[in-house]
């Protein structure tokens, strides 16, 4: 057994993992760091744990744990590991965006490997220290990774994704709001998400040159999930295309090619992306479904650290969506 500590326990991100570590058959949940929440009971965060766990906040980090997943708003990290030295054998995995990008992978000597498995599991396996990838990002990357890796990704990329509302964090905001957000869809931060950079990064990782991207994320009136679309031109066929993708994915746990349209029930509550192709004369169109609080970040976090300590890819990440 290893022990884990989650700092930032009390979101959306947070309460995903201690759900997955409390039936991890090789995790034991050291401590669960909450300034906000210091002294409560985890349930009364989470009330779903109520009777499953009677863990506490703490505001007090164990600096020797084995690993410690930081689920802290973005720019928090980094000043987090500066005022807490952890243990030079604990393994660190950080959800926000700090250390995602090149320029920002190395801090205070530690080196942070990007941590989408599909495309750097070797990496992972050695690694002490992983970023986390974004939910869009995850998202749009597996849809397409294939094509940038083939060097069939010269041409313009055109992409729409729709969130749910987790994907704004568990702190309410004007467009987080019920009244707003209910039977409402809009787009936000057009053709400058942050998700960009490293999205541009992976797909251009293989040295092959890659068409400029054009992003759109919106707003869904759901809670969860998101749906990705994404389209450039193909000389291939669809065939050709099916080939390609099934072929890149072909040992991948979480990432699987469907012959039939996809929608995003089908992988809410999982840690699936599911992707579809479909070809509409020279344009080829990828589809892509993720839940945005599982493989878009905390099961993908868990799914990174069973690769670093050697444990089964998908333990603890069993999870069965509700699609009715």
């Amino acid at each position: 057994m290893i022990k884990a500590g989650i700092i930032g326990g009390s979101g959306y991100t947070g309460g995903e993992l201690i759900r997955i570590l409390l039936n991890h058959p090789e995790v034991e949940i050291d401590f669960v760091y909450s300034t906000t929440r210091t002294g409560q009971q985890v349930s009364m965060a989470h009330p779903d744990l109520l009777g499953l766990t009677s863990l506490e906040f703490t505001g007090k980090a164990n600096l020797n744990v084995d690993i410690v997943f930081l689920c802290l708003g973005h720019g928090n990290s980094t000043q987090f590991l500066k005022g807490h030295q952890f243990s030079k054998d604990t393994r660190i995995i950080d959800l926000s965006n700090d250390f995602r990008l090149q320029a920002d992978a190395i801090f205070d000597g530690k080196e942070f490997v990007y941590g989408l498995p599909e495309l750097k599991k070797v990496k992972i396996k050695k690694a002490k220290y992983i970023a986390n990838p974004g939910c869009f990002a995850t998202a749009v990357q597996l849809a397409l990774l294939p094509l940038a890796q083939s060097d069939l990704l010269q041409n313009e990329v055109h992409v729409n994704a729709m969130t749910g509302s987790t994907g704004a964090g568990v702190s309410p905001s004007a467009t987080s709001h019920f009244s707003w957000r209910n039977n409402n869809i809009s787009w936000y931060k057009p053709f400058t998400h942050q998700h960009l950079g490293e999205i541009n990064e992976s797909l251009s990782s293989s040295g092959n040159s890659i068409g400029e991207l054009f992003f759109l994320p919106n707003r869904g009136n759901f809670t969860r999930g998101i749906l990705a679309t994404a389209y450039t031109s193909f000389e291939g066929s669809k065939d050709d295309a099916m080939v390609l993708f099934k072929s890149f994915y072909d040992d991948a746990v979480f990432t699987h090619v469907a012959s039939s349209p996809i929608y995003v029930k089908q992988v809410v509550n999982t840690n699936q992306c599911h992707i579809h192709l479909h070809k509409h004369e020279n344009t080829l169109l990828i589809t892509s479904a993720i839940d945005n609080l599982l493989k878009g970040a905390s099961g993908q976090a868990v799914q990174n650290m069973n690769l670093m300590f050697g444990f089964q890819e998908d333990l603890g990440l069993q999870l069965k969506a509700g699609v009715f």
